[in-house]
């Protein structure tokens, strides 16, 4: 590489060229690495809970499946209003009319039991709340429920963000087995 400096020939030499070239490779994934850093939530987290439950997974999932069937399962939820599109967006507001959460369907497979979901909006300290709910088979007549999700909760409330998914899936899951073992489904 032959280069002119106020007026003076320079030559850069193979090894000189590398460097340069380096230190302009080193600088630009310095950028970028700030840049996504800066992009980059502080912390992520995951939940994931299971429960057995009597009944096939057609069965399970006929009394569950539904993007609004959980108002009949979990159980601090009142109603639960569909907006008509497809994919859903739903809209949960608490029996005492306290909170309401929206959320929109991201993907559905009926045929393997499943549904997944998004916040739209929520009251609790969590960004970037995505969950599935499955179902699965264990054993002839015993089905797993699996509810699992990942968030990002505000920063200086990761224990309440986890505590209180924890307790909405807890919930949930057990209304799950209370409603199918009062024999609201059929095997």
């Amino acid at each position: 590489m032959h280069r002119t400096l106020f007026g003076q020939s320079m030559r850069l030499h193979l090894g000189e060229k590398m460097m340069l070239m380096n230190k302009r490779t080193l600088a630009c994934l310095m950028a970028l690495y700030s840049l996504n850093a800066a992009a980059a939530p502080d912390y992520s987290a995951s939940i994931s809970e299971k429960m057995d439950v009597r009944g096939t997974p057609t069965a399970v999932w006929s009394a569950i499946g539904e993007f609004c069937a959980i108002k009949e399962w979990l159980p601090p939820v009142g109603t639960c209003i569909l907006d008509g599109k497809k994919p859903p967006t739903r809209t949960l507001v608490t029996k005492d009319g306290s909170a309401a959460f929206v959320e929109f369907q991201t993907a559905r497979n009926d045929a393997k039991h499943f549904y997944s979901y998004r916040f739209l909006s929520s009251p609790l300290p969590i960004e970037r709340y995505t969950a599935t709910i499955s179902v699965a088979a264990k054993s002839a007549g015993v089905s797993t429920v699996t509810w699992q999700g990942s968030y990002t909760p505000d920063k200086g409330k990761e224990h309440d963000a986890h505590s209180a998914l924890l307790a909405i899936y807890d919930a949930g899951l057990n209304g799950i087995k209370e409603k199918l073992e009062a024999g609201a489904v059929a095997n």
